[in-house]
């Protein structure tokens, strides 16, 4: 399979696979239950691994890691490129990650991804803006250095707090 079919499969079966991620009503945990939503791909030996998160839910220890400011209009989008060895064991690939949000009523938004390190982890960091509730459509561009380049496409449901 070329390299330009193996991606165009990769987007399909990502695009339908992770198309219903975060498609319910948040349970009785309010937007704290939507931080437990990771979609994930994988290419090969690489796995992608992303979430979507109100910032208002990170504790203050998480927000100071990745350098991002609490706020209940403000979602965070963190973005893990791993390459499995085959025995459970992962190790952090650099990667180039662009990333665009979209709005139900069209409004896009192209979070400035940044790298963010951690030990031996990266993980790509960006936020966007959200008016609860609304659903976000993400659409990310993810280049491995020496590997596939991979496109993730996946809606997420933001509510509101609940008292």
């Amino acid at each position: 399979m070329t390299d330009a079919a193996r991606r165009a499969a990769m987007a399909l079966l990502v695009g339908l696979g992770l198309a219903g991620c975060g498609s319910g009503a948040p349970g009785p945990a309010g937007n704290h239950a939507q931080a437990q939503l990771e979609a994930s791909a994988r290419i090969g030996d690489v796995i992608v691994r992303v979430n979507a998160v109100p910032t208002a839910s990170l504790g203050e220890a998480v927000a100071r890691q990745y350098g991002i400011e609490r706020s209940n209009r403000t979602i965070m989008l963190l973005v893990g490129v791993r390459r499995d060895d085959g025995n459970g064991n992962e190790t952090a690939l650099p990667a180039r990650v662009a990333a665009v949000a979209t709005d139900l009523l069209g409004k896009r938004q192209q979070p400035a991804m940044r790298e963010v390190r951690s030990g031996e982890f990266i993980d790509y960091v960006g936020t966007a803006s959200v008016i609860a509730p609304d659903t976000l459509r993400f659409d990310i561009d993810i280049t491995v250095e020496g590997g596939p380049a991979m496109e993730l496409h996946f809606n997420r449901d933001f509510f509101p707090d609940r008292p």
